[in-house]
């Protein structure tokens, strides 16, 4: 089926006058398109899911039309713009399913729009920390167990660091000498790692609904204003902790460097951007946060980038089969610039957290 065939699925009317490959995102398939009718020109976002990498795309989509319901409903007319909204296929599901088993959604493109990639501008920062934490907001009496678990596990950071552990001792590859120091710091930290897991088995962290991939370039902005408007790509929403969606969040954008940064000594948190999108974050989340998140606002950052620093880690240990490598090594050099992040997070605990306190 071609796109505009998809478009009629979704009940779109009028004549199709553009469409336009979408190439930010390296998941699914995007295309927006761009219809005319006696109104005007109107805009959608038509996506192929790739049910490659999301293996139930319908209880994905049921996840994702609960949150969008619940945030409009919220909203009220403001809605049009601070939401996604998805279209019902004729079926009267949020996805379609084509003759060759395709899998495909669309939803309305919001006007004057835009997103940016890097995020050095702290007013931008602190906008897209708003956004986060103004999600979490709206959803903070929403019950995070009613959603399907997109991928199983995902922040158990005690599984991981407990899965890294196993594959260290079978070194499949002979490749744990390679990595002698950084194994040694995650043993020597690993109660540090997995304190937001634990709090969470034991109660003492709510389930919340999380985005789980928290970049600026998941929040669109107004064009002309630069005020952030809707949380985007919520393919990952799910159960999960809020902790876990601002650690990650600060640990990319107020990183000095790449993720993959080779020379450890650029790899700091900048307190100028740490402190704008914090401020942005608990200006819109602060009222709904418990004090036992608050306290562990930076650990939250300590434990993300550990987790990630295993991951790659682990990748390295069994054959870089999961992140994309661009040079052999390179998972090894992500894991070293993660834990170098966690590092000079520890050493300025104090520092971090007395700017978090000037914000509470």
């Amino acid at each position: 089926m071609n796109i505009e065939s998809i478009c009629r699925e979704f009940g779109i009317s009028g004549e199709i006058v553009a469409c336009d490959v979408i190439k930010s995102g390296n998941i699914n398939d995007t295309f927006k398109v761009t219809f005319r009718d006696a109104g005007g020109d109107s805009c959608y976002i038509v996506q192929q899911i790739n049910t490659h990498v999301f293996k139930d795309p319908v209880s994905m989509m049921q996840n994702i039309s609960l949150v969008t319901g619940h945030i409009a409903d919220k909203l009220g007319d403001a809605s049009e713009r601070m939401v996604l909204s998805f279209l019902k296929a004729k079926s009267g599901e949020s996805c379609f399913f084509d003759d060759e088993g395709k899998c495909w959604r669309s939803y309305r493109f919001i006007d004057d729009s835009i997103t940016f990639d890097l995020c050095d501008d702290a007013e931008i920062l602190e906008q897209a920390g708003f956004a986060f934490g103004n999600f979490q907001t709206m959803l903070g009496d929403f019950e995070a167990s009613k959603l399907f678990e997109t991928i199983p596990d995902f922040h158990d950071t005690e599984k991981r660091m407990n899965t890294l552990f196993s594959h260290v001792e079978a070194d499949p590859l002979g490749r744990a000498a390679d990595a002698a120091s950084e194994i040694e710091f995650f043993r020597e930290n690993f109660e540090r790692a997995v304190c937001l897991t634990r709090m969470q088995k034991d109660g003492k962290l709510p389930l919340r609904v999380t985005h789980n991939d928290t970049k600026c370039n998941n929040v669109l902005f107004d064009i002309r204003t630069k005020k952030a408007l809707a949380v985007i790509d919520l393919d990952t929403v799910m159960p999960g902790l809020a902790l876990h969606d601002y650690g990650d969040a600060v640990r990319f954008s107020a990183n000095t460097a790449a993720e993959d940064e080779p020379d450890i000594s650029r790899i700091r948190l900048d307190n100028n951007k740490f402190r704008a999108f914090t401020k942005g974050f608990l200006s819109a989340a602060g009222a709904v946060l418990t004090e036992n998140e608050k306290e562990k606002l930076i650990d939250s950052v300590i434990v993300i980038a550990m987790e990630l620093a295993g991951r790659f880690l682990d990748d390295y240990l069994t054959g870089d089969c999961y992140f994309k490598t661009d040079y052999p090594g390179h998972n090894l050099v992500r894991t070293r610039a993660q834990i170098a992040l966690a590092k000079d997070i520890i050493a300025r605990y104090d520092e971090l957290d007395a700017i978090i306190k000037t914000l509470l």
